[in-house]
């Protein structure tokens, strides 16, 4: 028993470096953006006389140098490689790395710490991309990310729907009669209500995911389980216990992609957001355009506009190129009738 405890011990540490390398060459790929060289001598011998000074005990300080001049030189490897990069709020096995995959696999998904951080670090060329999900077919709109996107300068570039299927996870070999609590995003935990309900557990709410399921392979708390994707269970030796535990097959999420440049392909959807004079049948001026033009709007939704207390952005969503003299001539027409304006972008739509 005690050797196999170790050896879990060891396990666990394995887990962790690993993490924390893979932690370390996604800054090293965010750094680049930042400096003017991949290779900086100096700063790489700043770097192994550091650790070289954390060495204790049975820790050489050769042995640190060598396994950090390894590290330096994979972390310039990767930095010289033309990589893209795209931003998604949460840890990775998150949703919305699950749609950025889906959206385009080349891409290197980054993990942020809130919506804010993926808005941010596009817009200073951090990132190249983002990615946030701005509705789900259960719980409607995500208002924190509609909110961003009313005072963004970033251009909606693409899109992708995903069906989210939430397992039930727990720690390998744990007893389902003994749980007592299921941890995940709140939305996570409104889209399975009913089958919380069902399985006797109380909900407990969690900033993330896939957070969640990391805080139950670290801190392994007794009677816990968590609400997560089937990725989380593979990324961190978790047990599927039920899968499919939201209350309707039909939960979707929307996740719009963000860019600095908007697309240079032709899309076939466009996204605005505006805000309308406080008078009878201003909205439904603005709507008409788009009626009279026979332009299909696909989305509406009215949020408070947080820098302007009273007023209200309405964004839509309708079918159609801003290449096409039609679109042209609407978009044109809805200025006129607006206080204020916003053409988030022209991309191809995608249907889950």
């Amino acid at each position: 028993m005690e050797l196999e405890k170790i050896r879990g011990a060891i396990d666990t540490i394995d887990y962790e470096i690993v993490k924390l390398l893979s932690r370390r060459l996604e800054h090293a790929l965010r750094l680049k953006r930042l400096k003017g060289s991949i290779v900086e001598p100096e700063r790489e011998q700043q770097v192994i006389e550091h650790v070289r000074g954390c060495s204790h005990t049975v820790v050489a300080p050769e042995f640190t140098e060598r396994l950090y001049r390894a590290i330096i030189e994979e972390s310039i490897r990767v930095q010289k490689k033309d990589l893209r990069l795209i931003g998604f709020q949460g840890e990775h096995g998150a949703y919305s790395e699950v749609a950025a995959l889906g959206y385009d696999e080349s891409l290197v998904p980054i993990p942020c710490a809130g919506f804010d951080e993926v808005f941010n670090q596009v817009e200073t060329r951090q990132l190249d991309y983002g990615i946030v999900p701005v509705e789900n077919s259960l719980e409607g709109p995500v208002t924190e990310v509609n909110d961003l996107l009313i005072e963004t300068g970033l251009q909606v570039v693409g899109e992708r729907s995903i069906s989210v299927h939430h397992c039930l996870l727990a720690l390998p070999g744990a007893d389902y009669r003994e749980l007592r609590t299921v941890y995940s995003h709140p939305q996570a935990l409104g889209q399975c209500r009913a089958s919380i309900s069902r399985h006797k557990l109380e909900a407990r709410p969690f900033y993330d995911t896939a957070g969640a399921a990391i805080m139950l392979r670290e801190q392994r708390p007794a009677g816990c389980a968590v609400l997560a994707s089937r990725l989380c269970a593979d990324l961190y030796d978790l047990e599927v216990l039920h899968e499919h535990m939201e209350d309707s097959d039909s939960n979707l999420t929307r996740f719009l992609v963000l860019s600095r440049e908007a697309e240079r392909v032709e899309g076939n959807k466009c996204s605005v957001v505006f805000s309308v004079a406080h008078r009878p049948g201003g909205l439904f001026a603005v709507l008409k355009v788009l009626s009279d033009a026979a332009i299909n709007m696909t989305r509406i939704e009215s949020r408070p506009h947080r820098l302007d207390p009273g007023s209200y952005a309405f964004f839509v969503d309708f079918e159609g190129s801003d290449r096409d003299e039609g679109v042209k001539a609407a978009l044109d027409g809805i200025r006129e009738g607006c206080t204020s304006f916003k053409f988030l972008g022209c991309y191809r739509g995608h249907k889950g």
